[in-house]
């Protein structure tokens, strides 16, 4: 049940985050057994979460930004396999060998193309076959950051409902010991 603070470790969403669930009455949340050690410990776990959700936003971000850089060059790489499938003579290009510093040279036509895989591994490839290796990789990287995208909004709103979780929390604390205090 959405707000009445029942334990929800075994609902996550579909990538893996664990939903944070809004403490709506903060007297019935903080009798449950879990928080029997008291404010301090609920603030704390609470703060442990929140850190969780941050830490899982880093990690998407930079998963982002390296999705961000490679649809590009997964683009170029395409771009250059319709050229050399309609090259008919060789094509005179410039290559870049160290920053700032280039080299002309003669492409002539071919239908084998090199690709680097990663981990210094570079396969040749016919035209077609890496055509579809490169598309494929394309549909695969907007895929997931489209997924991605979706996990870092999720992600926003969990760390934004554990954080309203901590201010009413504390917030309770506050009003139960002024209350205590005024009572004596």
């Amino acid at each position: 049940m959405e707000g009445d603070g029942s334990d929800t470790s075994n609902t996550k969403s579909f990538s893996g985050i664990p939903k944070a669930v809004f403490v709506d009455n903060v007297d019935e949340f903080m009798n449950l057994p879990e928080n029997s050690g008291g404010v301090d410990k609920v603030l704390r776990r609470l703060d442990e979460q929140h850190a969780k959700y941050k830490y899982m936003e880093h990690t998407l971000a930079i998963k982002r930004r390296r999705l961000r850089q490679q649809i590009p060059d997964l683009s170029r790489s395409l771009e250059m396999i319709e050229k050399l499938k309609t090259q008919n003579t060789d094509i005179e290009a410039k290559f870049l060998l160290s920053e700032q510093v280039f080299v002309k040279a003669n492409v002539p036509a071919t239908n084998i193309v090199y690709l680097w895989l990663g981990a210094n591994v570079m396969l040749a490839y016919s035209l077609e076959d890496a055509e579809k290796l490169l598309s494929s990789n394309m549909a695969t990287a907007k895929k997931n950051l489209e997924c991605i995208e979706n996990d870092l909004d999720f992600l926003r709103d969990q760390w934004t409902t554990t954080e309203v979780n901590m201010a009413r929390v504390y917030n309770w604390d506050v009003k139960k010991r002024q209350a205590a205090k005024a009572s004596s």
